[in-house]
């Protein structure tokens, strides 16, 4: 068998042993949060990639000394906990930084995210991992939806919901991937141009989709 049909069906395997699940991403400030809600009330299992790593990072746990270790006790305030703005500015001016920090959390982050993966309940299950296009990992994952917007709105909503600089929000959807990168690795898109309310539609179209592809799975 060629090489690319034997990674191809070991992959499929492996997927085939856990729960149906969708990895839904999208840059910073696209509406993930948003659509991920969505799908949460209409009965998806969705598990954060974001919410996993404020996890991993409480104090005493072991990312968090990691961390410290790496970056200097500056990065921790007066209770020990991770000074999450002064550690958002740090990675994103320095990209050796970024790829240190990433390097401690995110196969953790995986790592607790696939076995919360397999004791989900749900009729199927919705990762939300904003950087799912940039890092590996995730082979068990069956389908991909990028929440999708163009940059200048993407950067306009990420400024007002945070308040952050406009060079800090430049910064950080400079240091992700591109739009098209995203669109180029979907399966499904939702359209998050338009108002809130426009993402019912197309959310509970692609949830009866999926409960269609998670019960052939059964």
């Amino acid at each position: 068998m060629p090489d690319r049909a034997r990674a191809h069906s070991d992959a499929t395997r492996k997927r085939a042993l856990h729960p149906f699940t969708v990895a839904l991403t999208g840059g910073i400030g696209s509406g993930k949060s948003e659509a991920a809600r969505r799908f949460a009330t209409l009965g998806a299992t969705v598990i954060d990639a974001d919410a996993v790593a404020r996890e991993l990072v409480q104090p005493g746990m072991p990312a968090l000394n990691e961390i410290a270790a790496a970056f200097g006790p500056q990065i921790l305030d007066e209770t020990g906990s991770l000074e999450r703005a002064e550690m958002r500015a740090l990675v994103f001016g320095d990209a050796d930084a970024r790829r240190r920090l990433e390097a401690i959390l995110h196969p953790r982050v995986r790592a607790e995210m696939l076995v919360r993966t397999d004791a989900a309940a749900g009729p199927y299950v919705m990762l939300v991992v904003p950087l799912f296009v940039e890092t590996a990992g995730y082979d068990w994952v069956d389908r991909v939806l990028v929440v999708d917007l163009p940059r200048e709105l993407q950067l306009a909503r990420a400024i007002a919901r945070d308040g952050m600089p406009p060079s800090l929000a430049e910064a950080m959807i400079d240091a992700q991937a591109s739009r098209e990168q995203r669109l180029a690795a979907a399966d499904d898109v939702i359209d998050n141009s338009g108002a809130p309310e426009d993402l019912d539609a197309q959310v509970a179209a692609l949830h009866e989709r999926y409960l269609e592809l998670a019960a052939t799975r059964r």
